[in-house]
């Protein structure tokens, strides 16, 4: 009789242990729910057992929510190992910035990370996951714009996989042995969960579908305004958070899945100028675009500064149309992006 590999034994101790705790804690649960009702367990580590049942949801990623269509972020179905998942060469869809205003910090990062790709990719829980490992970037969003955008770069499953800001306050190693949404947890941070969910002060609301493997996080700053805007794939979600003004931020993201990654694509910083509001202004009248530039009757050389300055802006794209009736739900087509955004713009400008 073939004897067990000792890692699969260990990890089975310790995947039981955790168990325990849990059923100690919370009493006889064995199951919740998610924001859309589906049934999810505690575990985010890899079924590598076949006493595992193959139907626990927590352990099968979310698919088909990438930006692109390309073949290695398609749907795929459920196998008994997330290795199979990992793709032998990662898409490069919409990774086409060159220069970033921030990195990853190696300084500020949980125990259970490692950093790759001139540390702007991510990667939590090399081996297996005990806990929830968190990052935040090594750069304080000071005051004007901030925009940056995270690609998820491999399975997205587990308690929680979370995007984000937070404040030099929040300890990011303090659940290094507990499973939980550790962005929103206090009212020092914010977070977007896979699942939907957006965290703070320990509430969760719902905001948005869910993201997977292949899905493109973008957040927005206005520390100016004093607002926090959440995009998935390009596309606005809403507005999460007002009256952030006189605040320090760093962005964060944090993963309790087991050898799960996430990587910055894009990071730009901008003062809160006449020229930016001109230029989001101009988005606003022109969204059907995929780049505003393109459709100005601007000088070559005019739209080149203002593409290397203010790129970012131009191609954003804010949703203005009428909520409809999926949309109160969580749909990604909120309105609100370009309504709250422009509201909030007006109030302040006319007090200055």
């Amino acid at each position: 009789m073939a004897r067990r590999p000792r890692s699969s034994r260990a990890w089975r101790f310790v995947l039981s242990g955790v168990r325990r705790e849990a059923d100690g804690r919370a009493g006889p649960r064995g199951w919740g729910y998610d924001s859309d009702g589906q049934q999810h367990s505690d575990s985010d580590s890899e079924p590598e057992f076949s006493s595992l049942s193959p139907s626990i949801p927590s352990a099968i990623p979310v698919t088909g929510e990438s930006y692109c269509n390309c073949e290695n972020q398609s749907e795929a179905p459920y196998c008994s190992s997330l290795h199979a998942l990992h793709r032998v060469r990662d898409c490069r869809c919409g990774e086409e910035d060159e220069y970033f205003d921030w990195v990853w910090d190696e300084l500020n990062k949980s125990t259970a990370t490692l950093l790759t790709c001139d540390n702007r990719k991510v990667n939590f829980h090399m081996e297996y996951s005990c806990g929830t490992a968190a990052i935040r970037g090594n750069k304080e969003l000071a005051e004007g714009q901030h925009f940056w955008e995270i690609k998820m770069t491999s399975p997205v499953y587990g308690t929680d996989m979370m995007v984000g800001i937070g404040t030099s306050d929040v300890n990011l190693d303090k659940y290094r042995h507990t499973f939980c949404s550790l962005l929103g947890k206090d009212e020092d941070s914010w977070g977007l969960s896979y699942t939907g969910l957006l965290h703070h002060k320990g509430d969760k609301t719902n905001f948005s579908s869910r993201f997977g493997q292949g899905s493109i996080i973008g957040v927005h700053l206005d520390t100016w305004h004093g607002t926090l805007t959440f995009f998935k794939n390009r596309k606005c979600i809403g507005v999460a958070a007002t009256k952030l003004q006189n605040k320090k931020f760093y962005p964060m993201v944090c993963s309790t899945a087991a050898k799960s990654s996430m990587k910055v694509i894009r990071s730009c910083a901008s003062r809160t100028s006449l020229q930016y509001l001109c230029c989001f202004r101009l988005r606003q009248l022109l969204p059907d675009y995929v780049d505003t530039l393109e459709v100005l009757p601007l000088p070559p050389g005019l739209k080149q500064v203002l593409h290397n300055k203010l790129g970012w802006v131009l191609s954003m794209n804010y949703s203005t149309s009428k909520p409809s009736s999926s949309s109160s739900s969580g749909s990604d087509s909120d309105s609100s992006c370009g309504s709250d955004a422009e509201a909030c713009q007006r109030k302040r400008c006319r007090r200055t």
